[in-house]
């Protein structure tokens, strides 16, 4: 059975990054190819590289903490086991963002019980002041709630160009869909998010009862 690697609080703050060297494709190659080799140092670096970058895509597809680790961590099961079918045509990030992508729409047909029921947020910068941590919390939380409105397809799109710096033709191949499709679905996007954002932020809006 493979043993996951550790990642320090992640529970706490799993959007958070150690530092260390910028993070190219080079890089990222050169530790696959250790993991098509069954070299596990490799694959905990690789492991720990995309953990965060999943988490924040999976928390907003899914929105349940069990279901995220659980899809997350199926999807880099997926490229340990299948390290050789990466055939370099896309970037890697594209490939694993697409096998995430369609384990979480596998998990999202199990889902039974209202998506509210189990919200999972995403911890808040520690950086600024109390205010201002509330202040961006609220914002956050308009984001979600706005974000969980549309349809998985389209919060994919967002997700995905907004918080990844995807492309739409990288975005096209991460959802299996022609780069028009991806545009259309954008454009549909905004539009509702413009509206929801819009509503959120009109009076008596935007603060927690």
């Amino acid at each position: 059975m493979l043993k996951w690697p550790s990642i320090r609080n992640r529970r706490e703050n799993p959007a958070a990054e150690e530092p260390g060297a910028p993070v190219t494709e080079a890089l990222e190659l050169a530790l696959l190819a250790g993991v098509r080799q069954g070299r596990r140092a490799e694959f905990d670096a690789l492991y720990r590289l995309y953990h965060p970058r999943l988490w924040r895509f999976l928390v907003h597809m899914l929105r349940r903490g069990e279901q995220v680790e659980e899809v997350l961590n199926d999807t880099l099961l997926v490229v340990w086991q299948r390290a050789d079918s990466f055939d370099g045509r896309s970037k890697l990030s594209t490939w694993v963002f697409g096998i995430a992508y369609r384990k979480a729409l596998k998990a999202l047909s199990r889902l039974d019980l209202p998506l509210e029921a189990d919200v999972v947020n995403e911890p808040a910068d520690p950086g600024p002041g109390p205010e201002q941590r509330l202040g961006l919390a609220q914002l956050r939380g308009r984001l979600a709630g706005a974000l969980a409105e549309l349809s998985v397809e389209h919060r994919a799109v967002v997700e995905l160009c907004y918080f990844h710096d995807m492309a739409y033709a990288e975005i096209a191949e991460v959802v299996g869909c022609p780069p028009e499709t991806v545009k259309t679905r954008m454009f549909y996007a905004r539009r509702r998010l413009r509206l929801l954002l819009d509503d959120l932020a009109g009076p008596g809006q935007g603060e927690a009862s």
